[in-house]
């Protein structure tokens, strides 16, 4: 049976150096229980690293968390990866990581902070990750989906690394499965402002706590699986974007 699920598809969490420490799986988890978030998507600067934290964390847990990875263009464009289980997302971190430049600056951008499920720390990611691949979108959105991936533009709203910030256009064909909205804009003015062949979703982007939630898209499913959106995204077999 078919039922509706509240889902915010993009939130960091400690790794990402622009992220607040307390972005640990137990207050990640705990937010997302205080805002009813049944799906959980975990998304980090180009790095997977802490996905399986949070997914252990919230074993016996009403939410599913979905493993993810936020992938910068080498356009400069943000592009949230889901997959339904962890190996293909580590999979698509390994070809995100060998072409990667630069190494992170903690002073300059933040601690990359690797974890546990028990909060312990395993260590610090020294890469970039708030730098660019220099991986072409169109290259990303292929790796993404022969990952058995879905792929959103993100933030497509805000100037900064969006697609339509960056390139100024979406251009045709793109191996794209929706877009993503910031909080900023509702869906009504989205599909005014973004006349597209692509649905759109909305999620929080979420950098501390307090901001899990504030972004969210409702789908009807069966289940709170990367299958089951995909269905939802294509309108088929009842599954749909609800809003």
């Amino acid at each position: 049976m078919l039922r509706q699920f509240k889902a915010d598809l993009h939130v960091h969490t400690c790794l990402s150096p622009c992220t607040d420490l307390d972005m640990s799986p137990k207050r990640i988890l705990a937010a997302a229980v205080k805002k009813k978030i049944d799906i959980l998507g975990i998304c980090d600067h180009n790095s997977s690293e802490n996905s399986l934290a949070i997914m252990n964390a919230a074993k016996g847990m009403d939410i599913r968390v979905i493993p993810g990875m936020e992938v910068t263009s080498q356009e400069e464009v943000h592009v949230i990866a889901l997959f339904g289980d962890v190996a293909n997302a580590l999979k698509l971190q390994e070809h995100v990581y060998s072409r990667l430049p630069g190494e992170n600056d903690e002073e300059a951008f933040g601690m990359q902070v690797i974890v546990n499920e028990k909060e312990e720390v395993l260590g610090f990611n020294e890469k970039l990750l708030v730098g660019a691949t220099t991986i072409p979108l169109d290259d990303i959105l292929r790796l993404i989906h022969g990952f058995d991936g879905v792929s959103i533009a993100s933030h497509i709203d805000r100037e900064a690394f969006s697609i339509l910030g960056q390139l100024g256009f979406i251009p045709e064909n793109l191996e794209l499965d929706a877009l993503e909205i910031s909080p900023r804009i509702s869906f009504a003015e989205a599909e005014k402002k973004y006349s597209t062949q692509y649905p759109i979703t909305c999620s929080s982007d979420a950098h501390y706590p307090d901001d899990i939630g504030k972004g969210f898209t409702c789908f009807l499913l069966k289940e709170g699986t990367v299958a089951e959106i995909r269905k939802a995204l294509r309108d088929e077999d009842g599954r749909k974007v609800i809003h």
